[in-house]
């Protein structure tokens, strides 16, 4: 690490994946929450949330999540799940469902549903084996569409969108256009730190124009 200019620099071939991981995730905020269920070959629901995500591509519309394996490099649930299921739901968490996603991140042996553990109420997926989150405000149905193995300590998932389930004070179903402050989203920040959607501002992009026109002004 150098000082330079006011700047602290940081090669990341000198950083170890934990001082990686904190200057990332610190940094590159807020991040998207993936609350994602999944069923296991057994029957049992897993739920666990993942802040590695965000969508990729709305044709074909493309989810990613980047899941971390376990210390001994075997799959966590979520992977293994979707890897022998192909097919998983990623949950939005808003406010009110921040105590009971956080109840969901604790490390929970594998026979444990933890939507009853939380409280949450499991709805049967309309195109997908696995269930959704019926106190999610929105939830996405996914097909897996590819993994990518980075490392042997993780992976990344791409799903495929095939139904999307958002609740009725939300989104304009002839416009499309969604209500961020029905919505009431949290992010996640470095540490132990949410965010809320609710620091929002417009900001219409200018056209090339309106740039040059500025530009000629000074």
């Amino acid at each position: 690490m150098t000082l330079k200019d006011g700047y602290h620099a940081f090669d990341f071939a000198d950083l170890t994946p934990r001082q990686a991981y904190k200057v990332m995730i610190g940094t590159i905020v807020p991040r998207p929450i993936a609350w994602v269920t999944t069923i296991s070959p057994d029957g049992v629901v897993n739920a666990a949330p993942y802040s590695f995500f965000n969508c990729l591509s709305a044709d074909p519309p493309i989810l990613a999540l980047g899941v971390e394996n376990k210390p001994d490099r075997s799959f966590k649930d979520t992977a293994y799940n979707i890897r022998m299921t192909e097919c998983f739901t990623v949950n939005i968490v808003d406010r009110p469902n921040a105590k009971a996603m956080s109840v969901t991140a604790a490390n929970l042996e594998p026979q444990i549903d933890e939507l009853q553990i939380a409280g949450l109420t499991a709805v049967r997926g309309d195109k997908v084996k696995c269930p959704r989150i019926a106190e999610a405000p929105v939830a996405f149905e996914c097909e897996r569409y590819l993994g990518i193995n980075v490392s042997s300590a993780r992976e990344i998932i791409l799903g495929r969108i095939v139904r999307a389930h958002i609740r009725e004070d939300i989104i304009d179903p002839e416009t499309h256009y969604s209500d961020y402050r029905k919505l009431d989203a949290l992010g996640r920040m470095g540490g132990n730190g949410y965010a809320g959607t609710f620091d929002y501002f417009d900001l219409p992009t200018p056209s090339a124009d309106d740039v040059l026109a500025v530009q000629d002004k000074s």
